[in-house]
């Protein structure tokens, strides 16, 4: 066989493969075309995701489970619905639920969207795990497909969802090429340890623990915590398969992380449990980035509970101070060490 024939084979033989991937990713419901962009293209393809073989660990197919299509939509629906405060006291109001009456046209196609909107979070969570950049033109071509007049209104609540489940932020970080990258809501080394890089982001369930340890008064009792928790579906003893088991993470993982504080109520008896923040919390966030998280799932804004926005504002301004302090502690150090070398030069020998 001629060899530039064996090379056109070998190249049709790969865009195969990748849109077996692309349709393991994003599911059954995906038309993938038979023929991919030229390679010239200045956004990712499938054909660039590595294949697995004796050598290395990396694997033919997407880690992101099968089920983050249905669970991440329906997690984050629990979420929205979670109460943090019954009583910020009444200073959230409840939404109102959607109208029911829609024609099966409009039914059909709203569902449609939603299915798309999963499909995204999917893909999006894909490329975070493999640390791959995020073009606009890649999830119109590989998700969205021939609904690109929705294209906002998709990533806009697959951003959401990817939010409130994962504590991720979606960016746009080049605007004139469309370039998106997913940021964690903490701002040092999350990833390595919180995630370990074994499993899907679980930052999001940090920020709701956090959320409601400060809406309790900064100390939030194990009862407290797991009310809100089982409200979202998340319950002590039982795997999820996102979070793994969400006691022993919480008691465990975040704890040896230093990411909360696991101890008794003092003088309890019998023995209970509180949460508070770790030092690691602390440092990597802040109350006002943690009422912003459950401003969010209320739909509404931070000064809409005006007590815990008023002690954000505080910690904020001690954090302005402080680091204040701290660079003018360092300018005055390196302002001394260098008057004392001068001086060390201008003495005669």
């Amino acid at each position: 066989m001629p060899r530039g024939q064996k090379s056109k084979l070998r190249a049709r033989e790969k865009r195969r493969q990748a849109r077996e991937q692309l349709k393991d990713l994003v599911g059954a419901q995906a038309t993938v075309p038979e023929e991919e962009e030229s390679p010239s293209s200045s956004s990712p393809s499938f054909e660039d995701v590595p294949q697995s073989s004796p050598g290395t660990e990396t694997p033919r197919n997407p880690k992101v489970p099968g089920r983050v299509r249905s669970t991440t939509t329906t997690t984050a629906a629990a979420v929205s619905n979670t109460r943090f405060d019954e009583g910020a006291n009444n200073q959230v109001e409840e939404r109102p639920n959607a109208s029911q009456a829609q024609d099966t046209t409009k039914h059909w196609h709203r569902s449609r969207i939603e299915e798309k909107v999963a499909m995204l979070v999917r893909y999006l969570l894909y490329k975070y795990q493999m640390k791959e950049p995020i073009t606009k033109a890649d999830m119109l071509r590989n998700v969205i497909q021939a609904y690109k007049n929705h294209f906002h209104e998709i990533l806009r609540k697959a951003s959401y969802n990817i939010e409130l489940v994962f504590g991720l932020d979606v960016k746009e970080v080049d605007p004139n090429k469309n370039i998106y990258v997913l940021v964690n809501k903490l701002e040092l080394g999350c990833d390595l340890r919180v995630n370990d890089n074994r499993g899907m982001p679980k930052t999001g369930l940090l920020m709701t623990v956090l959320g409601v340890i400060f809406t309790k008064g900064n100390r939030a009792t194990e009862e407290e915590v797991w009310k809100v928790l089982n409200m979202m579906g998340i319950y002590a003893g039982r795997n999820n398969f996102i979070f793994g088991e969400p006691r022993k993470l919480l008691t465990q993982d975040f704890v040896k992380e230093n990411y909360l504080e696991y101890r008794q109520v003092p003088n309890s008896d019998p023995p209970r449990y509180e949460f508070l923040w770790g030092p690691r919390a602390h440092a990597e966030t802040s109350k006002m980035k943690v009422l912003e998280f459950v401003a969010k799932i209320h739909d509404t804004v931070p000064s809409a509970f005006p007590t815990y926005y008023a002690e954000a504002l505080r910690d904020e301004e001690e954090r302005a101070r402080a680091r204040a302090a701290a660079r003018a502690a360092a300018t005055a150090k390196a302002s001394a060490h260098s008057r004392a070398m001068a001086s060390s030069f201008s003495r005669p020998k």
